[in-house]
């Protein structure tokens, strides 16, 4: 089956505008994110979706400057753009990233993506908001999902934050505590939704849910310009591994200090504009 990771990326930001175009190191935040996707052994192809906003013009123009694939769609309704990029490039298995996350690790995509085929499920996961609990830093997440089950979602979902934040009507019936993080408990837990989703959530061995990586302040951009600097001394094979990252911060904990005090969003947020749709 074709695996397609789609990168939801917009300029617009209300805490760090145009972030996703802004430079880490040597490249834009996006490309990033596109390189580690790319490197993922069970992703087929990788797409960037973005809005049809004007403001949004300088992703696509990226995207063909790069050779990228680009779908422009819905500004506000995200499981729209996420749906419809997926029927146009033919995905039969959707992962989603957002172009904020620049330290994605393509070994954790695959194991997620090695989980979910074996047991046949509709939708899984590296993280899930509250009560369920993160276990991995912020900014390796990563969705999986069938194409059948993206669009019933996209059918049914009515709730605004099941449309902006694409993935909640897989989960927001689930028991808590079939997937809730406990220590020394498997990584990965899987359940049957009450609407009859089978997902799982795959958690770290430890909870590090606390550290920071992703990108949506400028206290962020800071701390991923520094772990990024860092990260350049280490050999290549070991730049995309988040436990390289992992053992830097231990070495240096000054560096989440940086970004410790920003709130992290909830799938709960929503686009004030959205509500009148």
């Amino acid at each position: 089956m074709t695996t397609l990771a789609i990168i939801q990326a917009r300029m617009a930001s209300s805490r760090l505008p145009g972030k996703v175009m802004l430079p880490i190191a040597d490249a834009p935040m996006l490309a990033w994110v596109v390189r580690r996707a790319q490197a993922a052994r069970g992703i087929d192809q990788v797409v960037v979706a973005t809005t049809t906003e004007e403001d949004d013009a300088p992703v696509a123009a990226w995207c063909a400057r790069a050779g990228v694939p680009c779908y422009r769609g819905h500004p506000l309704d995200v499981l729209d753009r996420y749906y419809q990029a997926a029927q146009a490039y033919r995905g039969e298995v959707v992962v989603r990233l957002t172009a904020d996350c620049p330290f994605l690790d393509p070994a954790l995509l695959d194991d997620l993506l090695a989980r979910f085929a074996v047991h046949r499920l509709d939708f899984a996961a590296n993280r899930l908001p509250e009560p369920w609990g993160r276990s991995f830093p912020i900014g390796l997440d990563a969705e999986v999902m069938t194409l059948d089950a993206l669009q019933r979602a996209w059918r049914e979902a009515r709730a605004p934050h099941q449309r902006e934040h694409v993935t909640p009507y897989f989960y927001d019936d689930a028991a808590v505590e079939a997937l809730r993080f406990r220590p020394q408990a498997a990584r990965w837990r899987q359940t049957t939704t009450p609407r009859g989703f089978r997902i799982a959530l795959l958690h770290a061995a430890e909870n590090l849910g606390h550290l920071r990586w992703t990108v949506d302040t400028p206290a962020d951009l800071q701390a991923a310009r520094a772990l990024a600097q860092r990260l350049a001394a280490f050999p290549a094979d070991a730049q995309t591994s988040w436990q390289t990252l992992l053992a830097l911060v231990q070495a240096e904990p000054e560096l989440m200090s940086l970004n410790a005090h920003v709130r992290h969003k909830t799938h709960r947020d929503v686009d004030d504009r959205l509500l009148s749709l």
